[in-house]
């Protein structure tokens, strides 16, 4: 019997182990966020918790972190957004409308080579465009940068769930008289309900946490949370109890929208697997 169980609770020794080595991160930062620098430097593990990094990183006089967490709200809402209808009309288009093979390899093997590409090495043609259009340092500058950075992989994730979709109940609709937006909005987004969470998700995360093509493109009025994160590093001191709590409040969103969505996220990302 004991030999049966082995390998069992060695499975589940090495995944606890892992879940150790995933968390361990997050929950230093966030036990960094209730010290004092002098404590957290002594390396104390007991102390007695204080808001005092909050308090500075909210209301600080020199903080401008509550601007930084409103900018990176609205690039990577708006640029989620767009993300999401145009891939999903892209994947539409390449997987249900009359192509030749060769458009739907080549758009998706561009897309791949594009997302292969590091955003850095586009930051500064980008910043040149930008500011001959008037963009730079601007939501508009910032938002068409992510939506660039984000669209081949919003692209490749809705073409599998709109490849899904059975070509009976297209056609079905199509003999209904239904043109396209009616087709789109009344059969394919709801059966396409859990990819569109789990694109977007993905695509915020992944908005919320860019930060060269940002520091490139923003500067104060426009600056992002990381950015106002990487400000606690300063050339002669860093504020690492400061830098801990703004890390904290900005996990809060992504954590939010993970609960709000999670049986969105689980079936999305697993029905590609089990069809």
């Amino acid at each position: 019997m004991i030999e049966q169980r082995a390998p069992a609770l060695f499975r589940h020794a090495l995944l606890m182990g892992f879940v150790v080595i995933v968390l361990f991160p997050f929950v230093w930062i966030v036990t960094a966020s209730f010290k004092t620098q002098i404590t957290l430097l002594m390396g104390q593990v007991w102390f007695t918790p204080t808001w005092f990094n909050f308090d500075a990183v909210i209301s600080g006089k020199t903080s401008d972190f509550l601007t930084n967490f409103k900018n990176s709200m609205i690039v990577a809402s708006a640029s989620t957004t767009i993300v999401l209808v145009v891939a999903t009309l892209a994947a539409f288009s390449l997987y249900r409308l009359v192509w030749a093979p060769w458009v739907l390899r080549g758009v998706l093997a561009w897309s791949v080579i594009f997302h292969m590409i590091p955003p850095i090495t586009l930051a500064g043609a980008w910043y040149t465009m930008f500011r001959g259009l008037g963009l730079d340092n601007t939501y508009a500058g910032l938002i068409l940068a992510h939506t660039t950075i984000n669209l081949p992989m919003g692209l490749w994730m809705m073409g599998v769930f709109i490849r899904d979709v059975p070509r009976e109940l297209v056609e079905a609709a199509r003999i209904d008289n239904a043109n396209t937006p009616k087709l789109l909005w009344y059969i394919v987004v709801p059966l396409v309900r859990p990819g569109l969470a789990a694109t977007g998700i993905l695509c915020f995360i992944f908005s919320w946490n860019e930060f060269p093509v940002a520091l490139t493109l923003s500067q104060r009025q426009t600056a992002t949370v990381p950015l106002g994160i990487g400000k606690y590093a300063q050339e002669n001191t860093i504020a690492f109890t400061e830098m801990a709590a703004a890390s904290t409040l900005s996990i809060l969103p992504a954590f939010v929208l993970l609960l709000i969505a999670q049986r969105f996220i689980v079936s999305g990302l697993t029905s590609g697997a089990i069809k």
